[in-house]
């Protein structure tokens, strides 16, 4: 059987769209056939830097695309502010949606999306995109394993880079009217995902942001911040965001009897191959000179990067969909939506004075 081509349009031309245009590119099972900004101008500049045909159809409007009868699906890059809006819109005119994180920002917010996207029976997917990557398969195979790693006891994660200096007052992540969450919507999506990745997505019972960590722009918008989460189980895990520190990627799972350590779990250090380390069983030699036995290094090779994976895996349900063979998969929307209900405590606890606060479902 033929494999369906997913039609998508771009709603909006922001730095990241350059890289999942790319990535529809190179997926089997997808095309990118129109692009919509504040003007036909920037739609062009945008088809035109990033090698899309001239038979990609241009718009000056994000409605457009949204009127557009062949259009299947839409990405859509735009601010955290306008997802809202512009998702409930796309889902009404029945087009799938992949959508940047943060997805919404509250979860009253994305839960109002779900609802379009249900009532609409579209697809919905966010894109974080380290999901996709089949090191992330193989990493879960060893947490699962409760002979080398155990039962879960901590995570920490880690993900933080430097803004320059011009952009700290200019970015859209810094300006509480585009997108209001910051480096905690930005770089903490990715940790606080990690997290609860680790934790076969079980919810932490109360979240505490830490003081001394957090840094906050003069129009309140999080810059860095730093946050423990608790379990009722004594499970705990911590996270860093920063746009003030140096690059890091850092993820580390721990175990009663192994653990598992990584240092670029959002994008691998190389495009086709990827690794992470485990330790199983592990115990000092005589004396305390070293580890018994030593961890292990594991490279997990791929043909396609972990953004194409993602891309083609969305279109693949969106087919399945348009076929009439199945509805949409909610695994997608559960897994967004608890990331931003641990997202959403961690700001009450930073507005709250940094108070623990509990997180409900």
């Amino acid at each position: 059987m033929a494999v369906r081509e997913v039609k998508f349009g771009i709603l909006g031309c922001a730095g990241i769209a350059r890289k999942l245009t790319r990535a529809i590119a190179l997926s089997p099972n997808s095309t990118v056939i129109a692009v919509g900004s504040r003007s036909e101008e920037k739609a062009a500049k945008f088809a035109r830097e990033n090698g899309l045909p001239e038979s990609v159809k241009l718009y000056g409007s994000y409605d457009g695309v949204l009127e557009d009868p062949e259009v299947d699906a839409v990405y859509v890059p735009l601010p955290t502010s306008l997802h809202w809006k512009w998702v409930r819109i796309a889902a009404g005119k029945k087009k799938h949606v992949l959508l940047e994180k943060p997805v919404a920002l509250n979860a009253q917010e994305f839960d109002e999306i779900l609802e379009a996207c249900e009532s609409n029976g579209v697809q919905i997917m966010d894109g974080t995109m380290w999901m996709h990557h089949p090191r992330t398969a193989q990493m879960k195979d060893f947490l699962l394993d409760t002979a080398r790693f155990g039962q879960l006891k901590s995570v920490h994660s880690v993900f933080t880079f430097p803004l320059p200096k011009q952009l700290l007052e200019t970015d859209i992540r810094t300006k509480p009217d585009l997108d209001a969450l910051g480096a905690l919507g930005d770089q903490g999506w990715y940790c606080i995902g990690s997290i609860l990745w680790a934790a076969d997505y079980s919810l932490p019972k109360s979240v505490l942001a830490i003081r001394d960590a957090a840094l906050l722009n003069p129009a309140g918008v999080i810059m860095a911040c730093s946050a423990s989460l608790h379990w009722e189980n004594g499970n705990t895990a911590t996270f860093h965001c920063s746009f003030f520190a140096s690059l890091a990627m850092d993820l580390s799972v721990v175990g009663t009897a192994g653990s598992l350590h990584l240092h670029d779990f959002i994008i691998p250090f190389e495009e086709s191959k990827a690794s992470y380390s485990t330790s199983a069983n592990a115990g000092f030699k005589d004396l305390g000179t070293g580890w018994d036995p030593c961890p292990s290094e594991h490279v997990v090779f791929t043909e396609l990067p972990q953004e194409v994976v993602m891309v083609s895996e969305f279109a693949r349900l969106v087919g399945n969909v348009k076929s009439g063979g199945c509805g949409p998969e909610k695994k997608w929307a559960v897994l967004s939506r608890k990331t931003q209900l641990v997202i959403d405590a961690v700001k009450s606890s930073v507005e709250k004075g940094y108070e623990a606060v509990e997180v409900v479902e």
